[in-house]
């Protein structure tokens, strides 16, 4: 399986994320930000929007899931500009997270 970054300081949410891929079978490394972030051997970053720049996690050379609230069509506009791999509403990666990683993977 892969080892997935996921960056956020909602402490609740970043604990369903790491609860919910490591039950899929992958290692996760949180993080508060992508400047605290350990970036050797990271096959996929999963990051807040709210939290980190859409353009800072571009060319990383791994891909990127990032999520955003749905009501932030700012952040979404921000997102695609930079060319993030995915990028979908808080909800959706909440409920379809393993195979959103699984699609950036491989």
């Amino acid at each position: 399986m892969a080892r997935v970054l996921s960056i956020s300081t909602d402490l609740m949410l970043g604990s369903r994320v790491d609860a919910t891929l490591s039950a899929a079978g992958h290692e996760v490394v949180t993080s508060a930000s992508l400047e605290e972030a350990p970036l050797d051997a990271i096959d996929a970053i999963v990051a807040d929007l709210e939290v980190e720049n859409p353009e800072a996690l571009i060319g990383l050379g791994v891909p990127v899931l990032g999520y955003y609230s749905h009501v932030d069509a700012d952040t979404k506009a921000l997102a695609d500009a930079a060319g993030i791999d995915k990028v979908v509403p808080r909800s959706r990666m909440a409920r379809e997270l393993p195979e959103l990683v699984a699609a950036l993977v491989g």
